[in-house]
């Protein structure tokens, strides 16, 4: 069951001040398209979070483990009355509703929810590091998030979406 309230009868979540934070989603086992469509709907029933927009599917090759079957990669900006620890906690609890089980660390999974950014918050505990802290070198988090907002500023490296992903690809949008 993901934490938060369901959206009926959220007056509280309503009248707390909301904060823009931007999601990674991949998926590579099963149906990976429906394993992100299910995230999203179940990240837009939560209580205290709602769904605004999201970028379009990228297939691409997995990173660190190589020998795993290929993933599909979007970015999701969402607005979120929940504390970020909060947030990471119903993101898990998806994550878990939708199949996703201890493995290896960078290893096949069905579903993959990574808080990217929320607001300008620099956040560095045992549970949670936000900005991610692998965001400005991975090209399957970079293209997705500059396709919704490429001048979006990367609060730790001071430097746009958009340039961040020039610097990952040479300047072209084409690479990896």
């Amino acid at each position: 069951m993901t934490r938060g309230r369901p959206q009926e009868g959220k007056d509280a979540a309503e009248t707390a001040p909301s904060e823009t934070a931007y999601i990674g989603l991949g998926s590579n086992l099963g149906d990976r398209e429906e394993n992100i469509r299910l995230a999203l709907q179940a990240m837009d029933r939560t209580g205290g979070i709602r769904l605004v927009r999201c970028a379009s599917l990228h297939d691409t090759e997995p990173e660190g483990v190589r020998e795993q079957p290929r993933f599909l990669n979007t970015a999701a900006r969402i607005e979120t009355t929940l504390p970020p620890q909060e947030l990471l906690a119903a993101l898990k609890d998806i994550e878990k509703d939708l199949g996703r089980l201890p493995a290896e660390r960078w290893g096949p999974r069905a579903i993959d929810l990574d808080i990217l950014l929320c607001g300008e918050r620099i956040i560095c505990s045992e549970s949670l590091t936000v900005p991610h802290p692998l965001m400005g070198e991975r090209v399957f988090v970079l293209r997705p998030l500059a396709e919704m907002e490429p001048e979006l500023v990367h609060p730790v490296l001071k430097k746009t979406v958009r340039e961040l992903l020039e610097e990952k690809t040479g300047g072209s949008s084409a690479g990896r």
